[in-house]
């Protein structure tokens, strides 16, 4: 149980940190420096952890990050490179789940246990972290990266929603977990995740 934490700890503070990082590289090379002037263009864990989705990560097995500060006005197209920002995170995770794989596939038996845990451990949670991130749900990155596909002439609404329902979301996250998971036996969103997850994994590990 205490190795399991562990691994599932050094997991987190790696997947996070490269996902965060990504955006704020990303929005960087974009034209938008808001997150290097706050700290955030590092793979530093602590400036990219957020207490609710680490929690999350421990209690669901899936979670978010402190979202890495954009200011799409410093972007020559505001959408579509707001929407590329947001897929870096996600692609950052299915990347280091490709790499991971690699040692995985070709040395997995040589490897000492404790290293060959911890890689799988950042394989499984890159790729549930890059799925999750991609539901188009604020305040995840598939929400800005769904408004690529949104009228111009309804964008103002979208943005407005975008900022006043991630509560919403939250609480469905909780409700599903505690009530639904508890009196269903299974959570709505874990069985998306984990359908999803399967297809993604087998892909990784044929590319890897």
């Amino acid at each position: 149980m205490l190795e399991t934490f562990i691994y599932l700890a050094v997991a987190l503070v790696v997947v996070i940190s490269i996902h965060e990082a990504a955006h704020a590289f990303v929005a960087y090379k974009l034209g938008d420096d808001t997150a290097k002037h706050q700290g955030r263009l590092t793979l530093n864990p602590m400036a990219h952890l957020d207490p609710i989705g680490t929690l999350m990560i421990f209690i669901a097995h899936f979670g978010w990050g402190k979202p890495v500060p954009v200011n799409p006005y410093n972007f020559k197209d505001p959408v579509k490179d707001s929407a590329l920002v947001s897929l870096a995170g996600p692609a950052s995770n299915f990347a280091t789940a490709l790499l991971c794989s690699i040692p995985l596939k070709y040395f997995g038996g040589a490897m000492p246990l404790a290293v060959s845990n911890i890689l799988w451990t950042i394989t499984d949670l890159s790729i549930l972290l890059g799925i999750f991130n991609l539901l188009p749900f604020p305040p995840l990155d598939g929400s800005k990266i769904f408004a690529v596909f949104v009228p111009k002439k309804y964008h103002a609404r979208y943005f407005t929603f975008m900022q006043q329902s991630q509560i919403y979301f939250v609480a469905f996250l909780l409700i599903d977990i505690v009530l639904i998971r508890r009196y269903l036996g299974y959570s709505l969103v874990w069985s998306v995740l984990i359908n999803v997850f399967d297809f993604v994994k087998i892909l990784i590990f044929l590319g890897g």
